[in-house]
């Protein structure tokens, strides 16, 4: 099923950027485990996600790119959900909200803009903490029932982001090819370019592939910056081709440093698009682009007029 997915064909597809911390420092709300899903519950919380999808569907037609749209439901698992008051039912409901709504901004694209819709998948625990305790069976049994909802929404894909260790990896693109649904694998990684848990980039990929007969898509790497694994690259050209997509912070500070902040810190936007430039002549199949912690779409837009500046994909 990957190969339906546009965004493997090689034209480039933006994302949005940090929506949590826009939704904090930009609008000043208060998201109680860093759950942006309830919005999806309300008729002003999804007035205000589409207003925020918006400006990414106009830099995209603006640009010539598509759009890979993720749904607001990386907390939206049933241990997060638990935590904010939520049945196994309810998460449910959210999740299937969330396609609805990825749906939704998909017909308020222009023409000629390709909308790719993506459930999006958090891990278990924290996102900044190193996460052995699961086995990928276990990590496997867990995200399960995420993705089956997600895939009777009929949604495009997954994205699973800022994973913190293989085995969960392993456990969520088995339960997405259990679901018959396409799943990209985002890893973030500390400053020294390694994954919180210890591996390089190279031997995540590497583990995870091995372990599930190639079924993800592709890779991503977010939620760090690019100056903190721009040296630590796989050195396997196969390998290498695996990372297509890249969502990185706008600031060069540690996880324990932002877990630790009370002000977004959202860096400069040209400086951070001039690194995606840099990576883009090292990551030959690099085509999915955007934002994480501290960007919007000024750090997107930038992003897009330095990839326009190349050539274009």
């Amino acid at each position: 099923m990957a190969g339906v997915l546009p965004q493997l064909g090689g034209d480039t597809f933006i994302t949005d950027g940090g929506l949590e911390t826009t939704l904090v420092f930009r609008n000043e709300m208060e998201l109680p485990c860093f759950a942006a899903f309830p919005l999806l519950e309300s008729a002003e919380g999804l007035e205000l996600l589409h207003s925020y999808f918006d400006a990414y569907l106009a830099l995209a037609a603006d640009h010539g790119f598509g759009l890979l749209v993720d749904a607001p439901t990386w907390r939206a698992s049933e241990d997060w959900g638990r935590q904010l008051g939520y049945s196994r039912a309810a998460i449910a409901d959210v999740n299937r909200r969330g396609a609805e709504f990825a749906e939704q901004v998909r017909s308020r694209a222009a023409e000629d803009v390709a909308v790719v819709t993506s459930g999006s998948v958090g891990p278990r625990r924290d996102a900044y903490q190193a996460d052995t305790a699961m086995t990928p069976g276990e990590a496997e049994a867990y995200h399960s029932s995420q993705l089956r909802t997600l895939a009777e929404a009929s949604i495009d894909m997954a994205t699973a982001y800022t994973l913190t260790n293989v085995p969960e990896a392993i456990g969520i693109a088995a339960a997405a090819a259990g679901s018959g649904l396409p799943v990209a694998i985002s890893f973030t990684v500390e400053t020294d370019g390694r994954l919180p848990s210890g591996e390089s980039l190279q031997e995540a990929i590497e583990e995870v592939d091995a372990a599930t007969a190639g079924s993800a898509a592709y890779f991503m790497v977010n939620c760090a910056h690019p100056s903190h694994f721009r040296e630590q690259l796989p050195a396997d050209p196969k390998v290498l081709g695996r990372i297509r997509g890249l969502r990185a912070n706008a600031s060069t500070k540690s996880h324990a440093e932002l877990d630790e902040s009370e002000t977004l810190d959202d860096g400069d936007p040209v400086a951070l698009a001039d690194h995606y430039r840099q990576l883009r002549e090292r990551l030959p199949s690099l085509n999915v682009i955007g934002g994480c912690c501290g960007t919007d779409e000024r750090h997107v837009g930038a992003i897009c007029t330095a990839w326009s500046a190349g050539s274009v994909r």
